[in-house]
């Protein structure tokens, strides 16, 4: 029997193929439901309640559980939440997992491994033949170290909700990435000033070009990688310009080198004056804060939205294939070199992947373990590419920022073309 940890999108995508492909398996779950992070009822839940997808739903959606017609281009984490329900229930799968239950640790058990859990005070421990960790990647905040003494409020992105926590007050938003452009455009309406301090520069794409969605524009031709660059930049500069008109530093790296900022209303806010832009924290004193550019402000809150970090705190990090950087090394970021029923589910990031690229990416697992069992062709030479290429990049050429969240971010299409083809490989040997 394996063992699921998770029932976010990641972990509900796992189950799914597990039970698929007649493996037997449980599922542990530390909230009482579905949904992971889209469940704002989940007291771990890192979303707030302005919060939509940044992908179009026809781009991140399962292939084979669509949305509903009737929802939002772009749905709220309400609809979700719902989406996630109604999937768990299509599959039959809230009978796999055992909810508010914490996994305290694993260990290595002989071949298997030994998972410690704990439900309403009672601690079980119990042996798996295999184990899938699909807790999610957006729940330990990254807290940096800031210059100088605040004296007032001091949160992360993790800590809102609601709005009106910036009423009547002076804040100063630190960071720049999606979470930290839309909790801007959420505090104009009721804090006194919003200011933005940004580091580094950012690509902004809006949400809709000619009314349709983004993300769903060109890929009918692929071009070369520079070329798609150059020529996507070009065509977003036409349509909002650069952040420098808004008052932001423009990026000195090229398009899709980090993830962009999909936002249609932080540069209308900004070109409105709602909110100012600021450069880096220098120091704080007090209320006082003084940028890189010299120039001081005085404010009642400040909100990190300086992203998460990869926690996996019920594992020893070694388990993980984990020695250093920010992020683990392991092939296609999931497979282990070495261990053959460890697998770190959904740990990836790439522009355009949704939950079906992850969908593909717990299907390839599920095979694997299957013929693995079965000693077919396809899966022996699966593990010993794992062996062999577990520090391999799959970037696609781009030149990713060394940043923590690019860590594991992967091209899409070229992830996608060595997943496509394991899976192909895999379920020849089925057919045979």
């Amino acid at each position: 029997m394996y063992a699921v940890i998770g029932a976010g999108p990641m972990g509900l995508a796992s189950a799914r193929n597990l039970d698929r492909y007649d493996i037997d398996f449980v599922g542990f779950e530390l909230h009482d439901d579905v949904g992971g992070l889209w469940d704002i009822d989940n007291p771990h839940s890192t979303v707030y309640e302005s919060a939509h997808l940044i992908s179009s739903k026809g781009m991140t959606e399962f292939s084979e559980f669509p949305m509903p017609e009737s929802m939002a281009t772009y749905p709220t984490h309400r609809q979700l939440k719902q989406y996630f329900r109604d999937y768990a229930r299509h599959f039959d799968l809230y009978r796999r997992y055992e909810f508010a239950t914490r996994v305290v640790s694993i260990e290595r058990h002989a071949d298997g491994w030994q998972i410690l859990t704990e439900h309403a005070g009672n601690r079980q421990f119990r042996v798996f033949d295999g184990v899938l960790i699909a807790n999610g990647t957006l729940h330990e905040p990254n807290r940096p170290d800031l210059p100088g003494e605040f004296d007032g409020a001091l949160l992360h992105a993790s800590d809102y909700r609601s709005p009106d926590m910036f009423k009547d007050k002076r804040a100063l938003i630190v960071g720049c990435g999606n979470s930290a452009c839309d909790i801007a455009v959420d505090a104009v309406h009721h804090a006194k000033r919003v200011d933005l301090s940004v580091r580094r520069g950012y690509h902004f794409l809006p949400k809709f070009i000619g009314g349709r969605p983004t993300d769903t524009l060109g890929g009918k031709f692929k071009l070369p990688r520079g070329l798609k660059q150059r020529l996507d930049a070009k065509l977003i500069q036409m349509v909002v310009g650069k952040p420098s008109d808004y008052g932001l530093p423009d990026p000195d790296y090229r398009m899709y080198e980090s993830h962009p900022v999909i936002n249609s209303l932080v540069l209308h806010h900004l070109g409105h004056g709602d909110i100012t832009p600021r450069r880096d924290i220098a120091d704080m004193q007090g209320h006082t804060v003084t940028f890189t550019d010299g120039e001081q402000a005085d404010y009642d809150l400040i909100l990190l939205a300086t992203g998460y970090k990869l926690h996996y705190p019920f594992i020893d990090a070694q388990h993980l294939n984990w020695s250093s950087g920010d992020a683990p090394s392991l092939y296609l970021n999931v497979f282990h070199p070495e261990h053959d029923n460890l697998f770190l589910m959904g740990m990836i990031e790439a522009t355009g992947l949704g939950w079906e690229g992850r969908n593909l990416q717990a299907q390839m697992v599920a095979l694997y373990i299957r013929q693995l069992a079965a000693d077919q062709s396809g899966a022996r030479e699966l593990q010993q590419r794992k062996k062999a290429h577990a520090a391999d990049r799959i970037d696609g050429g781009y030149a990713y920022l060394p940043l923590p969240r690019m860590a594991y971010y992967v091209h899409k299409d070229s992830y996608l073309k060595q997943v496509r083809g394991h899976i192909a490989a895999l379920e020849k040997n089925t057919a045979a």
